[in-house]
């Protein structure tokens, strides 16, 4: 069915604030030239895992009833990976750039409210698995891309593995143990920090990005939603779905790329400044890709 007019609004209204929170810490890098390496560290080292932590140990999540969307998740991580790489091989572009953007989306901040938003409370618990599974995803393989030398004993060790490790254990140990609440309230509101120190750092990045860099950003910005909407759509129609897994697995891979590409990309020293205007204009271009994964996973 058409996509609603409320739901293109819902979809504006999410999208907006991350580019007002961008254009923010733009206009402050422009004035203020901040060192933004330690804010950076401290986000991927303690805030962020608070975040994936929290995400696991919310009430709503039920690891066993996700265990066929996250395998299909990972299908449309690998398979937009590779699809990317074989497109960045004939553009003569580093895939160690532009591979990880086009594989890992914006399923946190964009992908948990579209997918409440559009298929209510039920969309949350699984939109939430599918968020951990990107994250750890991420820091293993993507980090074994983006940092070629990266040993498993140092990929083991990173903060975002641990808080994956640790979030599953909690969710399996719920029966019997769960955060008091005082913990569980501190863990939320400190990783709720993530997304925003997240698009504000992108912002005053934003500021050494020359024009040069917009070209890589353009195609970026299309090659991450259609590699994804690509893959799902074998895997509908060859994995037995629910309605509701069908659909967010079309939203997850219309999404954008993640914020967090640029801070990994900053950390290594990788093209940041190419990840920046990947990041940036993909996400201001989910206006218009966004509505057609809502419109294959809701027809």
């Amino acid at each position: 069915m058409p996509v609603r007019l409320p739901m293109f609004e819902r979809i504006v209204s999410i999208i907006t604030p991350v580019i007002l929170i961008i254009l923010v810490g733009w206009l402050y890098g422009r004035k203020a030239h901040p060192d933004m390496a330690g804010i950076n560290r401290a986000t991927l080292d303690v805030i962020a895992p608070l975040l994936v932590v929290s995400a696991f140990v919310s009430k709503d999540f039920v690891l066993a009833d996700q265990l066929v969307l996250l395998g299909c998740a990972v299908a449309v991580v690998l398979g937009s990976g590779v699809l990317a790489w074989g497109l960045a091989r004939w553009m003569k572009v580093d895939p160690r750039t532009f591979v990880p953007p086009m594989m890992f989306n914006n399923c946190g901040n964009m992908g948990l409210p579209l997918s409440v938003f559009a298929f209510g409370p039920a969309g949350l618990a699984p939109a939430v698995a599918l968020f951990a599974a990107s994250n750890l995803m991420h820091f293993t393989i993507g980090m074994k891309i983006v940092n070629r030398h990266a040993s498993l004993a140092q990929i083991a060790r990173n903060p975002m593995v641990l808080a994956t490790v640790a979030g599953v254990a909690l969710a399996l140990a719920r029966p019997w143990f769960t955060l008091p609440d005082p913990v569980y309230q501190s863990v939320k509101l400190l990783g709720d920090a993530t997304v925003p120190l997240m698009l504000f750092a992108l912002g005053v990045r934003m500021k050494d990005v020359s024009l040069r860099n917009w070209g890589m950003g353009l195609v970026g910005a299309a090659v991450c939603p259609l590699t994804g909407i690509a893959v799902a759509l074998g895997l509908a129609h060859w994995v037995p779905l629910t309605e509701l897994q069908r659909g967010l697995l079309f939203v997850f891979a219309a999404l954008p790329p993640a914020v967090l590409n640029f801070l990994v990309a900053d950390h290594f020293r990788q093209e940041p400044d190419q990840v920046a205007s990947i990041v940036l204009l993909g996400n201001i271009a989910a206006v218009a890709f966004v509505p057609v994964g809502l419109y294959l996973g809701l027809r």
